[in-house]
């Protein structure tokens, strides 16, 4: 908006959409010949954006030759045709995104570093849907929202349990899968408020939903608390610390802190039955906390 470029075009284009063999065509444009079935001159991506801005998605995804000719077209500001002789200046913004890990794939000699540190001048990362779960329950309501009115239905209502429950889904298709889990709950649910019976089988999974199971004992917080009562854990993380100490172990605080983390947040998950939202509360710790340290701890919640 603010742009001098706002005016000029915006090109968006997909390299994982087009086969490596005519993506240089597509970036760069081809002369009438250049190759069979180049019937016309066609003007690339580059030169369609030219005074404007030139979105490349999936840019991790181009090969790697190509990667030396958007280079160069970066550095020196032009470029030629396939098949041209002609160099060709164009005054075009980059905007680039990917979900690969390009210091990887430079790593790996997949990506060329130079080209790397031509794009990353600007940086921006976009979390995971995981790890900004207070936006769920509002996108959850856009899009069932959204969903309602395209298929010309009643919106129906996500109840709060049901909100709860799809705040701590790992969601790995991100967006695109609350989204589709929005659109099914639309077709599928007979009623007009959806609770957590109403939920797919794999969503409840994923959530979490499904207890632990505990044998010997159908209380779970009598079993913690019989557990608990019954061991010295104060003296026996005493003891534990000058043993380790006398050793000479390293990092003994991290250590002994990720062990009383680890029991206090298993003990937690117990009581409420695997329910990390409502663990994460009787804790006093937030949603995203609680996701955190179980994945730094190695917990299965």
């Amino acid at each position: 908006k603010h742009s001098p470029r706002a005016k000029g075009p915006l090109i968006a284009f997909s390299t994982a959409a087009v086969p490596k063999d005519l993506l240089e065509s597509e970036l760069f444009g081809h002369e009438r010949g250049a190759f069979p079935g180049a019937l016309t001159l066609r003007r690339g991506r580059f030169e369609q954006a030219d005074g404007g801005t030139l979105f490349l998605d999936e840019i991790g995804d181009i090969p790697f030759d190509l990667q030396t000719r958007l280079l160069r077209a970066l550095t020196d500001g032009h470029f030629y045709r396939v098949g041209g002789q002609d160099p060709i200046k164009a005054n075009v913004r980059i905007i680039a995104s990917t979900h690969q890990n390009l210091e990887a794939r430079v790593a790996a000699g997949a990506f060329r570093e130079d080209l790397l540190h031509r794009l990353n001048v600007i940086r921006l990362r976009m979390p995971a849907l995981r790890e900004r779960a207070e936006d769920i329950p509002v996108l959850a309501r856009h899009f069932m929202l959204s969903c309602a009115k395209s298929l010309g239905v009643e919106v129906k209502k996500l109840s709060d349990d049901v909100l709860k429950e799809i705040s701590v889904m790992p969601f790995p298709g991100n967006v695109r899968q609350l989204e589709n889990l929005c659109h099914w709950l639309t077709v599928m649910t007979p009623s007009n408020v959806i609770g957590v019976s109403d939920l797919p089988a794999d969503i409840l999974a994923e959530a979490g939903e499904q207890p632990v199971i505990l044998q010997g004992e159908s209380n779970p917080a009598a079993q913690v608390a019989s557990r608990v009562g019954s061991a010295d854990w104060e003296g026996g993380l005493g003891r534990l610390a000058v043993k380790m100490l006398q050793d000479g172990d390293s990092e003994v605080y991290d250590v002994l802190c990720s062990k009383f983390e680890k029991a206090v947040l298993q003990a937690a998950l117990e009581v409420t039955r695997g329910r990390r939202v409502e663990a994460a509360q009787r804790l006093g710790i937030g949603r995203n906390t609680i996701t955190r340290k179980l994945q730094e701890l190695g917990i299965d919640g």
